[in-house]
């Protein structure tokens, strides 16, 4: 996968294209992650007991990961993520400026 938990990522496509967030979760057998305050869905909660009271609940459903793109740590804009030895490290490399994002 080119992002990992953590990362800051923008949105490429769907309903909340152009949006900015972190992931909160991935998931890399299904090509899925989840972005933190993105592609909200309502959920019907029986009450338990973390949530005494029930109802419905906001909460975030999962994005494909070709629909996410990584954010530049330099300039701020969506990259793609390429890979480099390092002191015989593979570390993550944004493709616009060339930075190293795994430190």
């Amino acid at each position: 996968m080119h992002v990992k938990k953590g990362d800051k990522v923008m949105v490429i496509s769907g309903k909340e294209k152009g949006k900015t967030g972190t992931i909160i979760a991935a998931f890399p057998k299904k090509d899925r992650v989840l972005v933190e305050g993105m592609n909200l869905v309502k959920k019907h909660m029986k009450p338990n007991q973390a949530n005494p009271q029930g109802g419905i609940v906001s909460q975030e459903a999962s994005i494909h990961i070709s629909n996410v793109m990584l954010i530049d740590p330099k300039s701020g804009e969506p990259t793609r993520v390429g890979y480099k030895m390092v002191d015989g490290k593979k570390v993550r490399v944004a493709k616009k400026s060339g930075e190293t994002i795994d430190k």
